[in-house]
Parts: C-alpha cells; sequence; structure tokens
C-alpha cells in the first residue's frame, strides 16, 4: 500500500497551520474581551490569573477545531493558491 503522496502531507500542514492562526486569533479576540479574567465573587487569586490564559487558548483552539469562524479555511484557500 503506498504512503501518503506529498500533495497530501503538505495539505494537511496548510490545513494545520490555518487552524492554528485562527485559534490564535480567536483566543486574542476572547482575551479582549474579558474571557477568562477572575471575577470578585469567586476570588480565585493569583493561580487563577496566571492559569486564565491557558483556559483562553484551550476554548479558542477548540472552537478552531469545530470550525471557528471560517478564517481558518479562508487561510488555507489563500496559502493553497500560493503553492500551484
Amino acid at each position: 500500500m503506498p504512503g501518503p503522496s506529498p500533495f497530501d502531507t503538505q495539505e494537511k500542514r496548510l490545513r494545520h497551520a490555518a487552524q492554528e492562526l485562527e485559534a490564535s486569533f480567536l483566543a486574542e479576540m476572547l482575551k479582549s474581551a474579558g474571557f477568562g479574567e477572575a471575577r470578585d465573587a469567586f476570588g480565585g487569586g493569583a493561580g487563577e490569573q496566571h492559569f486564565a490564559s491557558f483556559m483562553v487558548d484551550a476554548h479558542a483552539r477548540n472552537m478552531a477545531e469545530k470550525g471557528g469562524i471560517g478564517l481558518a479555511q479562508s487561510i488555507y484557500e489563500s496559502l493553497k493558491g500560493d503553492t500551484k
């Protein structure tokens, strides 16, 4: 059975790069919106503040994996067009 073609590998790398860029964008948007910031009612202390960025990044990555806002697809199409 033949292995994956170089084209398939290139396509997967482009899709992954596009998805990672969308996840980074979404993380910045979530941070700007205040997602993950400590609320006064719970008062999680310093630990909550330090790990909030991990939570925001995980949510953004999950959103991008589920289709996000369509940015990854647009980026992928743009990158794919440059490789032909």
